[in-house]
């Protein structure tokens, strides 16, 4: 398949990197940060705070790694780190609609999972501004493997790697887990089905031009139907999968094709579970209340795989 294929190039862009790094100029159109999501929605939930990602005592930042890069164009990734040996990891992959975000909206779950005894990595990856599909799934994918490289000198563990994401970051962990090797995911408010009458009402829709979806694509679901279905994680679903888990809002958009994907990893034999938070907003997982009952979810769940299960 196409993934497969680009996974190849990738290889090959990495073999040859020589160019220093030059990072792409700001792009005054991102806004998918924790301030602006707060501005827009303080409003209706005056309660939330912005979710703090100040270091604890015991848990080290190791900033700006270069991942993968192409020419001059470096991809980066943080790494949260506690004390200890041969350490799960989580691998955390940000939400924007696939054309913005930055990796930094999931510091604050990565200081509260290393705050628990997992490495936790937050990681950028090309927009569809700058690359479409597949783009961001190679990249992806390529993290995880730079992770298992350099498990041994950051005191990782390689046969422990789960990937995690937000809004269209959890859609990418889904796809780029079941299609790559990762032992675990969790998808929190990511589409499972591009194809299903629920996401293309909205990620198809005509007054949009182009969608965030059709963008991504580089086209609608009519002229790229064939990579709408490629890009749905539903349809990789086979026994010896990674579990997922899916913690989703009171937003029904984003749980397109979560409870079909479900029922189809059940009758494959393949462990998953959800967690729904009421009264949510989209982009919960950004501030306190929600943050917390998310990390203690994502824990939960991964002590149950047996492939991962790490006891706090």
């Amino acid at each position: 398949m196409r993934l497969f294929f680009a996974a190849v190039m990738l290889v090959l862009h990495g073999a040859a990197q020589a160019a220093d790094c030059v990072d792409p100029p700001a792009d005054p159109t991102n806004t998918y940060d924790a301030q602006h999501t707060y501005d827009k929605l303080a409003r209706d939930y005056p309660f939330i705070r912005i979710a703090g990602a100040e270091l604890p005592e015991g848990v080290r930042k190791v900033a700006d790694q270069t991942y993968v890069q192409y020419g001059s164009r470096c991809l980066k990734l943080d790494m949260y780190l506690p004390a200890g040996l041969r350490m799960p990891v989580v691998v955390l992959v940000h939400g924007g609609g696939w054309r913005s975000g930055f990796r930094s909206e999931f510091a604050p779950m990565a200081v509260r999972l290393a705050r628990r005894g997992y490495a936790a990595v937050t990681v950028s990856y090309r927009l569809s501004g700058e690359a479409p599909y597949p783009a961001a799934i190679q990249d992806v994918q390529a993290a995880v493997r730079w992770v298992r490289e350099h498990a041994d000198r950051y005191q990782l563990d390689p046969a422990r790697i789960a990937l995690a994401g937000g809004s269209a970051g959890g859609q990418i962990a889904s796809l780029a887990g079941v299609t790559g090797d990762v032992q675990a995911i969790i998808n929190i408010d990511g589409l499972s089905d591009f194809t299903s009458e629920l996401a293309l009402k909205y990620e198809d829709d005509p007054k949009k031009n182009p969608s965030a979806a059709g963008a991504w694509f580089g086209g609608r679901y009519a002229e790229k139907s064939a990579l709408w279905r490629e890009a749905s994680p539903i349809n990789y679903v086979k026994a010896g999968m990674p579990p997922i888990l899916f913690i989703g809002s009171a937003q029904p958009r984003f749980s397109a094709g979560r409870d079909e994907m479900m029922a189809k990893m059940s009758q494959a034999g393949v462990k998953t579970d959800k967690l729904i938070l009421p009264d949510t907003p989209h982009s919960f997982w950004l501030f306190d209340p929600w943050l917390q009952p998310t990390v203690d979810a994502t824990i939960n769940f991964l002590v149950s795989v047996p492939t991962f299960g790490h006891e706090l």
